[in-house]
């Protein structure tokens, strides 16, 4: 008998008035906010302009959820389209249900799409990005332990999380590979921070190191889960896809290693003309505080009137200052 264990809670959705509050979606929601509070602070380090990180965000994060559900339900069709199941619980995000593999590939494209907006280079966004959505997953996976979804084998050990009855789920206690997601995502997190300042990461490096870390530990934690999953010469669709990202990854980063070294000196040119404009504002006004100043003044008036030649052959001479 297992007396130590995660207790599950009793239901997914808190009712705050007529509103539904969702354990899952409010996840989603935090770890959004997170991610671009942390990325914004990372790019103004960077020299880039507040509120910039929040503005392509507009376009990733939409471009993210619908990634991140079409990649759930075409690897996970027989859930929405076998016999008995109903299409339209496709469209239930809030039940469950997002890739992450689809949710970063669709909302590179709407960020690609926010930066070309702004004129901004994807790779220096996304480098500032990377450890802020890291901790957005840490964020995110909760959610699953509020629908009681995601767990590994049955366990005794101290940490289980409780599962009860429901369907196609039996109550036990299971490993909470939620939990293992979450904290490897953290992390994650702290590495791409460490990694960053230590070896200064450009041109999208420091992403491609957040992506390589974070499939090292999808692919083992994925094995673990006992829920319905496609299979791959025996293994999960989603450690083949863990394995393969990460393959792509670290390739991108020796080849971005050699090909351009260092990082980049301006991520946001607006910033830099801004910069620029301001100091041509001030050059007026130093200009006339530089003209007031008894130092600066014209005296050339009153000493020529002051020098008057002496007369006669013993006059000195006089420096030319026509």
């Amino acid at each position: 008998m297992n007396l130590a264990f995660i207790p599950s809670p009793s239901t997914g959705v808190i009712e705050l008035g007529p509103i539904p509050l969702r354990g899952y979606a409010f996840c989603i929601i935090i770890g959004v906010f997170v991610a671009v509070w942390f990325g914004n602070k990372r790019w103004i380090a960077r020299g880039g302009r507040a509120g910039t990180v929040a503005d392509i965000a507009v376009w990733a994060v939409p471009f993210g959820l619908v990634g991140g559900r079409l990649y759930h339900v075409v690897t996970d069709y027989q859930l929405y389209f076998s016999d008995g199941e109903n299409w339209v619980d496709a469209f239930k995000i809030w039940e469950g249900g997002l890739g992450i593999w689809g949710a970063i590939a669709l909302g590179a494209v709407g960020a690609w799409i926010g930066c070309r907006r702004r004129g901004i280079p994807l790779p220096a966004w996304a480098d500032a990005l990377a450890p802020g959505i890291a901790l957005a997953q840490a964020i995110g996976r909760w959610g699953n332990w509020f629908n009681q979804e995601l767990y590994g084998k049955q366990t005794d050990v101290p940490w289980a999380v409780k599962i009860s009855e429901g369907p196609n789920r039996v109550a036990d206690t299971y490993h909470p590979t939620f939990l293992y997601e979450s904290l490897w995502c953290i992390g994650v997190a702290l590495l791409v921070v460490w990694a960053d300042r230590r070896f200064k990461l450009g041109h999208g490096r420091a992403f491609a190191l957040y992506v390589a870390a974070y499939c090292a530990g999808r692919a083992w934690i994925e094995y673990m889960r006992v829920d319905e999953a496609h299979h791959v010469l025996g293994l999960r669709l989603n450690v083949w896809t863990a394995i393969i990202v990460f393959v792509l990854a670290v390739t991108y980063f020796v080849i971005s290693a050699k090909l351009r070294p260092g990082r980049e000196e301006i991520v946001e040119p607006a910033a830099v003309d801004l910069s620029k404009d301001s100091g041509k504002d001030s050059g007026p006004a130093d200009s006339a505080e530089d003209s007031d100043s008894p130092e600066a003044a014209d005296t050339s008036g009153p000493a020529d009137a002051e020098a008057k030649e002496p007369e006669g052959d013993d006059a000195p001479q006089t420096a030319d200052k026509s």
